[in-house]
This record gives C-alpha cells, sequence and structure tokens, in this order.
C-alpha cells in the first residue's frame, strides 16, 4: 500500500482537525474503537487518520481497510454523493472501505465486529 499523505499546505490544518475528532469522538465511534483497539481484532487500528486530503475515522493500515462511521447526516442526499465520491477516491488508492451507521455500531455490536472480520479476511 502506498502512504498516502496531504499537501504541505492543508496538512496543518488536517492533523488539527483530525486530533479535535479524537478528541470529541462520536459514542458510536468510542464504542467501536473500545472493540477494535489494542490489536483486539489481531490487527492494529489507527483512528481519525490523515490519507490524502481525507481524515478516516479508522484505518488499519498494513491490511489496507478503512471502516467509517456515518451519523444520521450521511443519508441526505447531498452528502451520500460526497461520500461515495470519497470512497471512490479512497479505493483508487487502494483502500477498501466499509460503512457504518451509528445505529448498527451501538445497536448491533457483534455483527459490526463480524463484518469488519469478513473484511479483513478478504
Amino acid at each position: 500500500m502506498k502512504y498516502e499523505t496531504a499537501s504541505p499546505d492543508i496538512y496543518p490544518l488536517l492533523r488539527a482537525f483530525a486530533r479535535e475528532n479524537r478528541k470529541n469522538a462520536t459514542v458510536a465511534e468510542r464504542v467501536l474503537w473500545e472493540h477494535i483497539r489494542h490489536d483486539a481484532l489481531g490487527v492494529k487500528f489507527q483512528r481519525q487518520h490523515i490519507i490524502g486530503d481525507f481524515i478516516v475515522d479508522f484505518l488499519a493500515p498494513n491490511e489496507g481497510l478503512i471502516i467509517e462511521v456515518d451519523g444520521a447526516y450521511h443519508s441526505e442526499p447531498r452528502q451520500k454523493a460526497n461520500d461515495e465520491l470519497r470512497t471512490e477516491m479512497l479505493e483508487r488508492m487502494g483502500y477498501k472501505v466499509i460503512r457504518f451507521s451509528n445505529e448498527e455500531v451501538l445497536c448491533d455490536t457483534d455483527m459490526t465486529i463480524k463484518k469488519i472480520k469478513k473484511a479483513l479476511e478478504s
């Protein structure tokens, strides 16, 4: 996997934003992080990681897997289109992107973890 980083002119801004996102994670992000951190799935994950000009919620860098946890606004048509474009761009960089809603993570954490394990196997 080729390591991608942001343009030097915006990297400091993205780094500050990623740090802020880690401090103010959503409930769903915190719940998922507790289940995947410390190599819990046999894989190292990073959270709020910068790839290109994006900040992804969770990244397993060696496996090239990105996990996004989406709030309600991601179901709005404009945001859905933006998410699809973002996913396409990340996949062109060689990553696999899987998405979960906050509700999936919070209401069916076990199934969310099973889907992540399956994505790691493929």
